[in-house]
């Protein structure tokens, strides 16, 4: 005869197997359609259909675009508890995400939560830790972690080819539009809130937390005073960053780059998600040799697929996602002081 909590269990599971067979998908929903980027994630997702189960959408502003077309439409209460779900993406606007985070965590589903995160760090660092005591992971939508290029640096990084980091000289800019001034105007922070902080979690998975943050300001258009064009200085013990976002470039989007100096090799990458990156070694490692390494990896089918794929491997329990809580929260900060905003 079985005992009460392993027939119950037996119960769950079979319900769990008469709703959804043997599918071994994961059940996935997404929560928000406000995120510049939330239309390109769910296209992501649909473009992994076996991997992925998407059983719902949850906003109150649904774009009518094809992308979310067939989804069932939710409210938030009804998506959270649908049976079997275990992952949501939070693409509300940047001021709602880390509540309605908080509120995926707590109904147990791991999430994948667009960039920055949080306007403000206190709840953005309780949410995460929390995240943490709860064993759920916090995937950040920190679209350059997975850019090949960048993981080649990264494991140039990690396996001590570059030497010591010495330097770090990184821009991401646009030209941007009405529409998009209005946007980065909405927050205290402008463009390097909103854009740079893709690289400047790129430059904290190589440095770490900076000791001192400084942040400049100089605003193209001084009538509405929308942090447009601004620089930030990270400070290391033997290392310095800096930080560039200008959405008043018309040349922006190609001049994208990412410059690393060590004691025994540099990298450039540029623009960002080219593929092209050239690589200088004092010594070869693996396939590059010594000297200057022109590079030309091969792109992706498109920029967030490839964390999608991770995701599905930590949701399995296949591996543990490779930024931390500390890193996560380190990033945040990072950015709200490089965009002048007191953390």
């Amino acid at each position: 005869m079985l005992g009460r909590r392993p027939f119950i269990a037996s119960m769950l599971a079979g319900t769990a197997a008469s709703v959804f067979g043997a599918d071994p998908r994961i059940r996935i929903a997404q929560i928000g359609t406000q995120h510049p980027h939330a239309g390109g994630k769910m296209q992501a997702l649909r473009a992994l259909p076996e991997t992925y189960d998407i059983v719902g959408v949850s906003s109150d502003t649904l774009p009518s675009a094809s992308v979310y077309g067939g989804i069932p439409r939710l409210s938030e209460p009804e998506l959270l508890s649908l049976p079997g779900l275990q992952a949501v993406l939070v693409e509300t606007r940047i001021e709602d995400a880390c509540q309605a985070a908080l509120r995926a965590l707590r109904a147990g589903k791991h999430i994948h939560l667009d960039k920055p995160g949080a306007t403000e760090h206190a709840p953005f660092k309780a949410m995460r830790l929390e995240a943490e005591q709860r064993k759920l992971a916090v995937q950040m939508g920190y679209m350059l972690r997975y850019n090949p290029a960048f993981e080649l640096l990264f494991r140039a990084r990690q396996e001590g080819w570059l030497g010591e980091i010495l330097e770090i000289d990184a821009m991401m800019g646009k030209l941007a539009d009405s529409g998009t001034r209005k946007f980065i105007g909405n927050y205290a922070g402008g463009g390097m809130f909103e854009l740079a902080c893709h690289i400047i979690d790129a430059s904290l998975t190589l440095l770490g937390k900076p000791s001192e943050v400084h942040a400049f300001s100089t605003p193209t258009h001084p009538g509405d005073d929308i942090k447009d064009n601004q620089l930030a200085v990270l400070v290391y013990p033997k290392a310095t960053v800096t930080i560039r976002c200008n959405h008043a470039d018309p040349f922006g989007g190609p001049r994208r780059r990412f410059q690393v100096s060590g004691t025994k090799g540099a990298m450039e990458i540029m623009p960002l998600e080219s593929g092209k990156a050239t690589l200088w070694l004092e010594e070869a490692h693996g396939p590059w040799k010594k000297g200057e390494n022109k590079i030309q990896l091969p792109l992706p089918k498109d920029r967030y697929g490839a964390e999608f794929m991770d995701l599905a491997a930590v949701v399995r329990g296949e591996k543990p996602l490779a930024w931390s809580a500390v890193h996560d929260i380190a990033v945040h900060e990072t950015v709200l002081r490089a965009a002048g905003i007191a953390a």
